[in-house]
């Protein structure tokens, strides 16, 4: 039996409530205020908070703020009419688990209890069982693996991952392409549900319309093959940003009628909130998925992780040589590594950290060894320096053609002999 706080100013809606509710075998409590339900709250333990958004002289909005400043983890479903919708609406931005509109459907009331008194228990399994069940782990190793760097930013990033490990509440990762956002998902995903739970990853940007649509909403739009296989694990959708408005809408059902079996986490290569101000993405859905946002930074607002970076990523590459742990970067190739800007972030810098590790012919790397599009421009060749090798490969190439004839050759080429001389020469 569920204990719930119903706050609203009119003494019928507290009639018509319990006459619905008490059936059911939940306990529900009545306060006609907002000041006087804060202060039922702080004094009892109740599993649900059900507020009214329109009151005096606290409104709904303001109770469900201070609520969630007394408990985090309280569950608060706010009740509004048909014209303060979208009030309703941004209350999920403060933290709200969901709203119902008046007149109530008793169907739908019943519903969103039931979901939240479900929610609620899952809070409690979290927090009797800790952080990390089935023995997954969101330990600060595997956190510093992920995110390496001993900047303020990054720090403060590692601490925000690790409180979220254990919560089931949905996570929204924002951040430029090649942030990290997947590796935080999964981080995410040990830590909450363990090794052994599906984690089921949907790219919203997908070409196949079509069958993304059936994979996620199913033939009856309440849930398709993706829901199912995420029960009691992690549904991650990337790319969250590319769905189109129609889907949008369709995903706000979806969660509505799901949220319980699994983890949500969603990325973004974008601001989705400036999306909203804008009236391009869809607001509710945002509100739901974005109730704890995380922004990954860009690499170039931390270059001073890069070092460590580096060598995390050194550490990882298999070369046949030589142990990759022994391998060291000049001071002038890893200034450049610093001073590169770095558009595709993390996975960029890996991608050519493991590509200079692995083709190394010695444990010192110097800046020669690096792409070119890495070097500062004053170590870039003249046109004439790059040219010259494939200037040279093409003559040889031409000469061999021609069985050795240099006359031939020069015809073909349209140079002069003695050009094709020198190089045989050289």
């Amino acid at each position: 039996m569920a204990s719930i706080l119903i706050v609203d100013d009119l003494s019928s809606i507290h009639e018509m409530l319990e006459a619905v509710i008490q059936p059911t075998g939940h306990n529900p409590v009545f306060a006609q205020d907002g000041e006087k339900a804060l202060s039922l709250y702080k004094s009892h333990s109740f599993d649900v908070v059900l507020a009214d958004i329109s009151m005096q002289p606290m409104d709904g909005i303001t109770l469900l703020e201070q609520l969630k400043i007394y408990d985090p983890q309280c569950v608060v479903i706010m009740m509004t009419g048909y014209a303060s919708t979208d009030t309703a609406i941004k209350a999920l931005k403060y933290g709200a688990f969901d709203y119902i509109k008046k007149p109530f459907k008793v169907d739908e009331l019943l519903d969103t209890l039931d979901r939240a008194i479900e929610y609620k228990d899952r809070q409690g399994t979290v927090s009797a069982s800790g952080p990390a069940p089935k023995g997954g782990g969101a330990d600060e190793s595997g956190i510093e693996e992920v995110l390496p760097g001993a900047s303020e930013k990054i720090g403060r990033l590692r601490q925000q991952i690790a409180k979220l490990t254990g919560s089931q509440t949905p996570v929204l990762l924002q951040g430029e392409m090649g942030t990290g956002k997947k590796a935080v998902a999964r981080i995410l995903h040990r830590g909450r549900a363990g090794i052994d739970a599906p984690l089921v990853s949907a790219d919203c940007s997908q070409a196949d319309v079509e069958a993304f649509h059936e994979n996620l909403f199913g033939e009856d739009s309440q849930g398709g093959r993706w829901i199912s296989d995420a029960a009691g694990g992690t549904l991650f959708l990337e790319h969250i940003e590319a769905l189109s408005d129609e889907l949008q809408e369709h995903l706000v059902g979806v969660l509505k009628n799901n949220i319980n079996r699994f983890r949500l986490i969603c990325s973004s290569n974008i601001d989705l909130e400036e999306k909203v101000d804008e009236g391009e993405f869809n607001d509710e859905l945002f509100y739901r998925i974005a109730t704890l946002p995380v922004n990954l930074p860009p690499l170039r607002e931390h270059t001073a992780d890069i070092p460590e970076i580096i060598k995390n990523r050194v550490a990882r590459v298999e070369t046949s040589k030589f142990d990759a742990r022994q391998i060291e970067f000049t001071d002038e190739a890893m200034d450049a590594l610093i001073h590169y800007g770095w558009p595709g972030n993390l996975a960029e810098l890996s991608q050519v950290v493991g590509n200079v590790v692995s083709s190394a012919e010695d444990r010192i790397i110097g800046i020669d060894a690096l792409p070119l599009r890495v070097r500062p421009f004053e170590d870039w060749p003249t046109l004439e320096d790059y040219l010259a090798p494939k200037e040279k490969h093409y003559i040889k190439a031409v000469l061999t053609a021609c069985g050795g004839d240099e006359d031939r050759a020069a015809d073909i080429l349209g140079c002069d002999r003695s050009r094709i001389s020198s190089l045989v020469n050289s």
